[in-house]
């Protein structure tokens, strides 16, 4: 190890994977890095993951992740996407899951895990007509707050949501 690794180590900042193409933020720390069997690297940081794609590299804030489990030697990934603000309450729609074979995994499974779980500072599922929907209060890496997000069941009245959601930020008086 020469003596920037050293350096970098202490201040907690991982090496960046040779060939990535991203940019991280002044401030954006690397926590763990792995390749993806196919090309690229799954690198993570203190803002998100950068996940290599055939547009090049792009970073997913923590906020954003859904799910993301480990098993057989893949991480899979439910990216949340941000569908409607309604009045400092965001509704979510999952994307389809992604799944990613790594390589060498290293730190990477249990650097996501703890990063996902310390995003999230409450949760609260309500049952709806057709489901129900998840209300979720997280921390947005490199913002000063947290964000709540409403995430509804598949089936579930996507109007009943909108309606309860805005009845919850009045409540709060976020709206």
């Amino acid at each position: 190890m020469n003596l920037l690794q050293a350096v970098r180590k202490l201040l907690g900042r991982d090496e960046l994977p040779a060939g990535f193409a991203g940019t991280l933020d002044a401030d954006e720390r690397v926590l763990a890095s792995a390749a993806v069997v196919g090309g690229g690297h799954l690198v993570v940081t203190s803002r998100g993951l950068w996940l290599p794609g055939p547009d090049g590299v792009g970073r997913l804030g923590w906020h954003l992740v859904s799910k993301a489990t480990w098993s057989g030697g893949a991480l899979t990934l439910v990216e949340a996407q941000e569908r409607a603000d309604l009045g400092g309450i965001v509704l979510l729609a999952d994307l389809p899951p992604r799944r990613m074979r790594l390589a060498d995994p290293g730190r990477v499974p249990e650097t996501v895990h703890a990063r996902v779980e310390g995003s999230i500072r409450s949760r609260h599922h309500r049952d709806l007509p057709g489901g129900g929907a998840w209300f979720v209060q997280r921390k947005v890496a490199g913002r000063d707050g947290t964000v709540l997000q409403v995430r509804a069941d598949p089936g579930t009245d996507e109007a009943v949501v909108r309606q309860v959601a805005g009845d919850v930020a009045r409540t709060l008086g976020l709206a």
